[in-house]
């Protein structure tokens, strides 16, 4: 009967043990995918800036690489998350900001059960596409 009673606990440290999210490492790609994918969906933001060698990545593959523009550090149970981005032309940026900070650690703390202790914003430029074809079209007329 005492077997029984003791074998009944080591079940139980074994259940929590998988609760608690003890053994499951995370990799940095899984985590900086979902905020790479959290971020691209608030709107105001054109695209993500993952600079000259993630564009060559991209082109070369023929895949898009959906944690462009993020850089993460994972710990056991805790993560900071850095966005780089491109916003669009007239929106405004500390509301995006904003926007994405909520959205990833959102995503990010749901999907993964890692506490996110940052999500660092960096706007790396302003797509100005729309605005040179309003330019254009508002020229036109006028001529």
């Amino acid at each position: 009967m005492e077997e029984n009673n003791e074998q009944n606990v080591v079940n139980e440290e074994i259940e929590v043990g998988v609760n608690g999210n003890n053994g499951i490492k995370i990799a940095d790609d899984v985590v900086a995918v979902i905020a790479g994918v959290a971020a691209s969906e608030v709107p105001g933001v054109y695209s993500m800036s993952g600079g000259f060698a993630g564009g060559i990545s991209e082109v070369l593959s023929g895949k898009k690489n959906l944690a462009k523009g993020i850089k993460v550090e994972v710990g056991e149970k805790e993560t900071k998350i850095d966005v780089n981005i491109i916003v669009e032309y007239g929106t405004r940026i500390p509301d995006v900001a904003f926007e994405i900070q909520n959205r990833v650690k959102k995503a990010v703390e749901s999907m993964t059960g890692l506490k996110v202790l940052e999500v660092n914003v960096h706007v790396q430029g302003v797509n100005t596409e729309m605005m040179n074809e309003e330019e254009k079209k508002s020229g036109e007329k006028t001529e």
